[in-house]
């Protein structure tokens, strides 16, 4: 588990640590005799990149019954219509999901009540944020912060009870798998005062750090949330694909500019894995990941650290105070009493 794993953090958040990772490390097959037939898993974000390669590699392994939730009907039937020439057997559907909306969260989360299981979510959708700092609409919040943080953490607190409700006895406990990122390793946030507040603030924002603030917040909290919730109902964990090409993802460079650009998009061709490869570590925190990874970030096909200050006194209190600031923001959704129902 990555709580126990505190010696090696240092080494996975250095600059050799990264290299490490994007040069050394390589898929492990999958063990022999996986069959995901009878099986049903969500995909979010999926009608492009690695949401649509994870998906197709879950159909590869047999899966039965896939859902795209996507934010664009007409992109989702385009992805389900190739993947359905490709496994005409499977049962692919499109089902709309908004992560900028509460009540798209809400909808999605009703309407997967209506399935007879599901075996496995994979929440992939997520975005880097705009060159300047600007609020949602509907929400107040700096658009990626909502997307990668607080919509993501709605919809896996909603989907808790679902996914509990679907276990079959005798079988694997669902798993709810979060797609995070190693560049939480490089966050800096305050450690003194209210941290969702500051998310909201112009000054010092970037995209990149922004992203890797609500990945460090997601880790901070699912950390947390794998305390209260028994592994035997539902695995939660975390899933980082590292840094990967041919995806649209940060193509506009994260708030980086000028000559700074072209090095940083130089180094991401010599450095990034497909996405094939970086796919293939959704299906294995998954499908292959056990009880072992509840709570956990599991990267490069295996369990890793969590960022160094999630070791310390200070990072305790932060988690604290996150989690309790969370659950006020989604007070409305009755998070927290979804929350002490799920332990039952």
């Amino acid at each position: 588990m990555s709580s126990q794993l505190e010696s090696e953090a240092p080494f996975e958040a250095s600059v050799l640590g990264f290299f490490y990772r994007q040069w050394m490390t390589h898929p492990k097959p999958m063990p022999a005799g996986t069959d995901l037939s009878s099986q049903v898993a969500i995909v979010t974000g999926s009608n492009v990149g690695l949401g649509l390669e994870a998906g197709r590699q879950l159909l590869q392994l047999g899966l039965s019954h896939l859902i795209l939730a996507v934010r664009s009907q007409t992109k989702g039937d385009k992805a389900a219509d190739g993947l359905r020439k490709e496994f005409p057997s499977a049962n692919i559907s499109v089902w709309l999901l908004d992560m900028n909306s509460y009540d798209s969260i809400t909808a999605f989360a009703e309407r997967c009540k209506s399935l007879p299981k599901i075996n496995m979510v994979i929440l992939n959708a997520g975005v880097m944020g705009a060159a300047t700092l600007t609020p949602d609409s509907s929400t107040g919040h700096e658009f990626s912060f909502q997307v990668n943080y607080l919509s993501t953490v709605l919809l896996t607190i909603l989907l808790l009870p679902v996914l509990k409700s679907k276990r079959v006895t005798g079988s694997k406990p669902p798993v709810l798998s979060i797609v995070t990122s190693d560049t939480a390793y490089w966050a800096s946030i305050g450690t003194q005062g209210p941290l969702l507040p500051q998310l909201a603030k112009a000054e010092n924002y970037s995209p990149m750090s922004w992203y890797q603030k609500a990945k460090l917040f997601q880790q901070l909290f699912v950390s947390k949330l794998a305390e209260e919730i028994d592994s035997d109902d539902v695995i939660v964990n975390l899933a980082n694909p590292g840094l990967c090409g041919g995806t649209a993802f940060g193509d506009k460079g994260g708030g980086f500019s000028g000559i700074i650009l072209p090095f940083l998009n130089l180094l991401k061709w010599i450095n990034a894995r497909t996405v094939v490869a970086g796919a293939s570590t959704y299906v294995d925190a998954a499908v292959v990941k056990g009880q072992e990874s509840h709570g956990s970030f599991v990267s490069d096909w295996a369990i890793k650290p969590y960022p160094e200050i999630m070791y310390t006194q200070e990072g305790a209190r932060v988690r604290e105070r996150l989690w309790e600031e969370t659950m006020e923001e989604l007070n409305f959704a009755g998070a927290s009493d979804i929350i002490q129902r799920s332990k039952r």
